[in-house]
């Protein structure tokens, strides 16, 4: 049988970018069964976008209007549950993929079943010769970065393993999303925003999955950020990237872990903390909602830590 997909994006305000990321999905060489938009209460007119896009293409289009902004992670667990797919691509709406984008990530997981999620090349629309993202990678303090971000786009022509991929244009298999969501949520909904894809690599490389970068499938990232504009986010999403880490953390790892890195964690965490206490210190109010979510997290930990295959 061919494996199937479905495309999910999730919008808010996604009116200037929404057309061309749903004519690149409906060109894809691969057939697409069905893509499923969830709308996070856009106060623009993406929703009436998407639908001329789904009159005029002819596409089948599932589109759930949520009436409040419930955040990125709990907008495509929506969609996860709704789709029918064995393949299913978490797609940001500013990006353009190439036509072969979904047609050469299922041909290499269908090749080996244990690669649980994939990615492709992913470059600056606006700088296409420069790398947005081939995966993710996690360095010895637990801090998660874009492999390669910033970088000439030629020096990554190498296809092979990565730690995760980013959630901007990242195909998971319903195997991995079944086998290691937690109380039924494949992204963690208590992270509205950040990090959550980090999180799911994190949780798949314990439980026993592979992540994979292909280089011949490429796409385009508009990004709708720019260094130096942080303080210009709101706190609330500052506090969710600041305090997802921690969650990820505590989730995830084993306190021998903990130890073996304790000296230059503990020199980060000085640096961070003491940075944020003069400048930012509205965003540490974060740790209020750690705590408040402590009883959750625990049941979480001991889930993931029942499981585990791998040491991450």
């Amino acid at each position: 049988m061919t494996a199937t997909v479905s495309v999910h994006i999730v919008t808010y305000n996604s009116s200037k970018d929404i057309e061309s990321c749903l004519e690149a999905v409906i060109q894809q060489t691969y057939p697409v069964e069905q893509i499923i938009l969830v709308d996070n209460d856009s106060g623009d007119d993406t929703l009436e976008r998407t639908e001329a896009m789904r009159t005029h293409s002819g596409k089948e289009i599932l589109v759930i209007p949520n009436r409040k902004n419930v955040g990125f992670a709990p907008a495509h667990n929506q969609a996860v549950r709704l789709s029918r797919a064995d393949y299913m691509l978490i797609l940001n709406p500013d990006v353009i993929l190439t036509p072969t984008y979904v047609e050469y990530l299922v041909s290499i997981m269908n090749k080996d079943q244990g690669i649980g999620s994939a990615t492709g090349m992913l470059v600056f629309q606006s700088h296409p010769e420069i790398i947005d993202s081939t995966g993710l990678v996690m360095n010895r303090i637990w801090r998660a970065f874009d492999r390669g971000a910033g970088e000439s786009a030629s020096n990554w022509k190498l296809s092979g393993d990565v730690f995760g991929v980013s959630g901007a244009a990242a195909m998971y298999s319903r195997t991995m999303i079944e086998a290691i969501s937690v109380q039924g949520q494949f992204f963690d909904d208590d992270f509205f925003a950040y990090k959550e894809d980090v999180d799911v690599a994190w949780r798949g490389r314990l439980l026993g999955f592979k992540s994979y970068y292909c280089a011949e499938a490429v796409g385009y990232h508009k990004r709708g950020w720019k260094k130096g504009s942080r303080k210009q986010q709101p706190l609330f999403i500052r506090r969710c990237s600041f305090i997802n880490r921690y969650k990820m953390m505590y989730k995830n790892l084993r306190p021998s872990a903990w130890k073996k890195q304790l000296l230059p964690l503990l020199a980060y965490e000085i640096a961070v903390h003491g940075y944020m206490l003069l400048r930012e210190p509205k965003v540490l109010g974060a740790w209020l909602d750690f705590r408040k979510r402590l009883p959750e997290l625990k049941e979480k930990r001991k889930w993931i830590q029942g499981r585990r295959q791998n040491n991450v």
